[in-house]
């Protein structure tokens, strides 16, 4: 009966002949494990799509009700922190496995003829998923993923020329609302993934068209005149079908894949959940997730007025790169060992990345809202104005971002020797006008509010009145706290 319903079916549909012989095209003998990266990305996709699939039934994209919605399939919803999680995992799962896979295609010059289409295929694929990662955060619709989005249309505002029209794009106005978390929902779940699987159904039809590129072996370039005729040869004599040869090795990697997701969102959970939404509240990290840190980490380093033109050039850079790779370099070796300056590249790109994340951690570019007050020496000053400011200093929000000593936050300069830099008058002009990042408190303070912050501010020297002012040691301390 099985077999009856099985014919009855192929006669119809044909579907067997048209998937068996996709499944049992040769491929080269000594593909291995590195060549299942494209599958494992294609297995964490996947997941992303039936995850997404299960939370778009509960989530109501709308300013009053999608953080609600969040906190009910979280808490509420059976086995809902477990979907939230596999689909936070399995966006990162993706990202560092389409990284993994194109450093993989570069290394053994997969790009080269006659695959060049194979390559800017994935390279839109690429773009696709950065821009899933991106449009995803803010569907959180939380006090950081708001203010995350207002920093990147900020960003983007700053590109010369049409700044202004991108950050109008982003925002679907003139500020975040319910016309921002609608675009970016329709973009995620509708527009986004719809291009992904053109662009999948396209990446595996080359792959098929030109078949799987052959370990590269020394001796053996990639030439236009010859290759294909070598290649056709090499897989008659040597050839082997992908199924199930090849495939067991890409179902392993793939439920590896799902594996790890699954238990990554079993151990660490969901993407966290701040406050919701609040733009009178300013206090928030807008912090993106963690694969984009390390590019804020840059941002944040960057020369004052520099980072609209690095904003700009930094992708331009990227997709001419990206672009121009198979055309500038189409033929010969493709052995790595031949190619010294591709493992440069590789490392390289991973180095910045690393580093930069590891900076970026920190969150230095972020005000600490939580400062430790400050010592009691130092509120605790014999002179009564030095204390009064330092009172102030605290009160008015100062540590935030200026640290003094040991504590308060390292967004802005190190204020414990502020005296040894500037005068009263610098002090005072600093203070009441602002400056880069820093707003203008003339309309916050008062005069003699103002005069004893800056008495205080400069009294901080590594000498005041002959003594030292923060000691470096518990010795020194000691030594000071006996002084007269």
């Amino acid at each position: 009966m099985v077999k009856k319903i099985l014919n009855w079916f192929e006669d119809r549909t044909g579907v067997a002949a048209a998937v068996w012989p996709m499944l049992t095209h040769p491929i080269p003998k000594g593909t291995g494990w590195s060549y299942t990266l494209g599958s494992a990305t294609l297995a964490a996709f996947i997941v992303q799509v039936i995850t997404g699939t299960a939370l778009a039934l509960a989530y109501v994209p709308s300013t009053s009700q999608a953080y609600l919605s969040l906190k009910f399939i979280t808490h509420t919803a059976p086995f809902g922190d477990i979907l939230r999680g596999m689909h936070y995992w399995g966006a990162s799962m993706m990202m560092v496995l389409i990284g993994m896979h194109m450093a993989q295609v570069f290394l053994y010059g997969a790009y080269k003829y006659p695959r060049e289409m194979n390559w800017l295929s994935g390279s839109a694929l690429l773009l696709l998923t950065v821009g899933m990662a991106f449009t995803g955060q803010l569907l959180r619709w939380d006090q950081n993923a708001v203010w995350a989005v207002v920093v990147a249309a900020e960003q983007a505002g700053r590109t010369p020329f049409i700044g202004k029209m991108l950050a109008h794009f982003i925002l679907a106005g003139d500020t975040v609302g319910g016309a921002t978390l609608n675009r970016f929902f329709a973009i995620h779940v509708f527009f986004i993934p719809g291009l992904i699987f053109g662009g999948i159904a396209l990446h595996l039809f080359l792959v098929l068209r030109n078949g799987i590129s052959e370990p590269p072996f020394p001796g053996l370039p990639a030439e236009k005149k010859t290759y294909r005729q070598r290649y056709e040869a090499m897989i008659h004599k040597n050839g082997e079908p992908f199924f199930p040869d090849a495939a067991w090795r890409d179902a392993v990697m793939g439920l590896v894949v799902v594996l790890a997701i699954f238990l990554l969102a079993l151990i660490f959970g969901p993407a966290h959940l701040a406050k919701p939404p609040n733009p009178a509240i300013i206090h928030a990290e807008p912090v993106p997730d963690w694969y984009f840190l390390w590019y804020f980490g840059i941002l944040a380093i960057l020369p004052h007025n520099s980072e609209q033109y690095f904003i700009i050039a930094a992708p331009m850079i990227w997709g001419f790169l990206l672009i121009g790779l198979p055309f500038v370099f189409p033929t010969g070796s493709r052995d790595p060992a031949k190619r010294p300056w591709a493992f440069a590249v590789v490392i390289a790109a991973w180095t910045i990345i690393i580093v930069f994340w590891m900076d970026a951690k920190k969150h230095w570019w972020v005000p600490d809202f939580h400062p430790k007050p400050l010592a009691a020496n130092i509120l605790e000053s014999k002179s009564k104005v030095v204390a009064l400011g330092a009172r102030y200093f605290q009160t008015k929000g100062c540590l935030y971002c200026h640290r003094m000593g040991h504590d308060g936050g390292i967004r802005g300069p190190n204020l414990t020797y502020v005296g040894d830099r500037l005068n009263n008058a610098e002090l005072m002009a600093r203070i009441m006008m602002g400056g880069y990042n820093m707003p203008a408190f003339s309309k916050i303070l008062k005069p003699s509010q103002a005069d004893a912050l800056v008495t205080f501010l400069h009294s901080r020297r590594h000498f005041y009145n002959n003594r030292p002012m923060i000691p470096k040691n518990a010795h020194t301390a000691k030594r000071v706290a006996n002084s007269p």
